[in-house]
C-alpha cells in the first residue's frame, strides 16, 4: 500500500515536532528544511495537522508549532486514515468516467478492506516514538538547531 505525498509529508513533520523538547516551537521553514521538503507543502500539511489537533500553532515572531497532548498520543493508523483523502482505492470512479464494472463489483470491496487492514496495523504505532537521537542529531544540525534530543517515553 502506498501513501499519499501529502501523508507523508504530515507524518515527518509530526516526527520531527515530536523530536524536539516538550514545549518547543519550530518554525514552519524549519519543519520544512528538516524534512526536505518545499515550504509550501510543508504549510498546508501543518495547517492540516492544526484542524485535525494534532499540533498547536503560535504567531507572531517567536511563534512557531508543537505538538499537543493528541498529538504526542497519535498514531500512524490514526492520521493516515483522516488524511487519506481518496474515496475510492481502487480508482473506480474517475475524470474520464466511472469504470463499467462499478456496481457490486468485489475487487473494489477487498480493495477498501485491504486498506483498512494497513491502517490496523499502523494503529499500535504512535508517530511520536518513532524518532531516535542518531536519527534526527543531523536533521537538527541541517537546521541550525541542537535541541536536548529526549528518547519517547516508550523507548526508554
Amino acid at each position: 500500500m502506498k501513501i499519499n505525498a501529502f501523508a507523508d509529508v504530515s507524518l515527518r513533520a509530526v516526527m520531527v515536532l515530536a523530536a524536539v523538547p516538550e514545549g518547543a516551537l519550530l518554525t514552519t521553514q524549519a519543519v520544512a528544511d528538516a524534512v526536505g521538503t518545499p515550504y509550501n507543502h510543508v504549510s498546508k500539511a501543518l495547517a492540516k495537522l492544526r484542524e485535525l489537533g494534532l499540533i498547536a500553532v503560535e504567531r507572531g515572531r517567536n511563534g512557531g508549532s508543537q505538538l499537543t497532548t493528541a498529538g504526542r498520543r497519535a498514531t500512524v493508523g490514526q492520521v493516515l486514515r483522516q488524511l487519506d483523502s481518496r474515496q475510492d482505492p481502487a480508482e473506480c470512479q474517475s475524470s474520464n468516467g466511472d469504470c463499467p464494472l462499478i456496481t457490486e463489483c468485489a475487487l473494489r470491496h477487498a480493495m477498501g478492506r485491504a486498506r483498512e487492514a494497513f491502517y490496523r496495523e499502523l494503529d499500535p504505532v504512535v508517530i511520536s516514538s518513532l524518532p531516535h537521537a542518531r536519527q534526527m542529531a543531523p536533521v537538527f544540525g541541517s537546521i541550525g538547531l541542537r535541541p536536548e534530543f529526549q528518547e519517547p517515553a516508550a523507548r526508554r
